[in-house]
């Protein structure tokens, strides 16, 4: 399968932490945004919205980081341990999902892609609804090990990629987090990949927005 996406990618990483937890080889191919390369002719005729990551498993093409990761589940799974098939279970699956996309990335983008990548200053009523989502799983975590449950499911990879990214890349304040420190020092330990592709990820998007600046 070839893989369209950017290293420094928090959605991008989510999915490769996701072939790695089910043994998939995925053929990297990097998209330099920075330089248009989603915008020439050949790239367009993969994926006419132009955006990464974009997945190529022979004659299917399939994009958006979140419906990647379930379809790599669905497919390629040997069980159904990060994806249940259960209906409330999964449910709860995408709604966690969904979160991190429309609600935790959403407003941590809104939040510091301006700063860090047009040198503007923070907004504080931006700043304000980006600790409401860190809120909002703070509560999801209350109660559970794991962001959709007592187990480790694809909802908690893609939100680890997210996090580490705010955590790493801009240095976002946690301590008054317990449960998401929680978390996030288990998964740190245990998920497979995860220093290569989200740590060094995460600094590398650190490192290149930093160097823009300058």
């Amino acid at each position: 399968m070839d893989f369209y996406h950017l290293p420094l990618s928090a959605p991008c990483q989510a999915v490769r932490l996701t072939a790695k937890a089910l043994g998939l080889h995925l053929n990297l191919k990097e998209v330099d945004l920075m330089n248009g390369e989603h915008l020439k002719p050949e790239f367009l005729k993969i994926n006419p919205q132009h955006v990464i990551p974009t997945l190529v498993d022979n004659d299917f093409v399939l994009w958006e980081s979140r419906a990647i990761l379930t379809y790599l589940c669905e497919k390629y799974g040997k069980n159904d341990s990060l994806y249940p098939k259960d209906p409330k279970k999964r449910a709860l699956v995408n709604q966690r999902l969904f979160f991190d996309m429309g609600t935790l990335y959403q407003r941590f983008s809104k939040v510091f892609y301006p700063v860090m990548m047009e040198g503007k200053e923070l907004v504080a009523e931006d700043v304000v609804k980006l600790d409401e989502a860190l809120d909002f799983l703070e509560i999801f975590l209350d109660k559970t090990a794991f962001a959709a449950g007592d187990k480790l499911t694809v909802a908690d990879l893609s939100l680890l990629a997210s996090i580490t990214t705010i955590q790493v890349a801009c240095e976002y304040d946690f301590s008054k987090y317990a449960n998401i420190q929680r978390w996030y020092a288990q998964l740190k330990e245990s998920v497979a990949g995860y220093h290569e592709i989200c740590f060094e990820g995460a600094t590398l998007f650190r490192a290149t927005f930093n160097a823009d600046k300058k």
